[in-house]
């Protein structure tokens, strides 16, 4: 009976935390709000959300150098268009919303260092202990 107890509690916390979609769906063109026009010596920003119970049923506004660049969903991912160097991505409570989900307080940065003409990848997690974070994913 104890090892039914410990068994279900894992299942039930684990249940919380998010997993890396297989198959990401891309960002809504009318979702993308800027950094889509290519640039000269520029980099590619590449950000995923995983797919999790936490704010599964919200957009998550991502921001680059502060500026809002997108709404984004759970299973989802987003390209942009950023001038090499620092550059300093975000993921804020998304203010176009006027539900419950745009009330809430979210406010997360990372640098990221952008390289001329490579991809760099964000991922967007969601967990039961800290709730959002974004961090910079080696792993497409």
């Amino acid at each position: 009976m104890r090892l039914i107890c410990i068994a279900v509690s894992v299942l039930l916390v684990s249940g919380c935390s998010s997993f890396r979609a297989d198959h990401p769906d891309p960002v809504p063109k009318d979702r993308l709000l800027g950094f889509q026009d290519p640039l000269d010596n520029g980099s590619t920003l590449v950000v995923r959300r995983d797919i999790g119970m936490l704010g599964g049923g919200c957009y998550v506004a991502v921001t680059i150098d502060r500026a809002v660049a997108a709404r984004i969903g759970i299973g989802e991912v987003a390209s942009f268009q950023v001038p090499a160097g620092d550059r300093i991505v975000g993921i804020v409570t998304d203010t176009a919303d006027d539900t419950l989900c745009g009330k809430g307080s979210l406010h997360r940065e990372i640098l990221v260092q952008a390289s001329a003409g490579q991809d760099e990848q964000v991922r967007i997690v969601s967990e039961n202990k800290q709730g959002f974070a974004i961090m910079q994913d080696k792993k497409p």
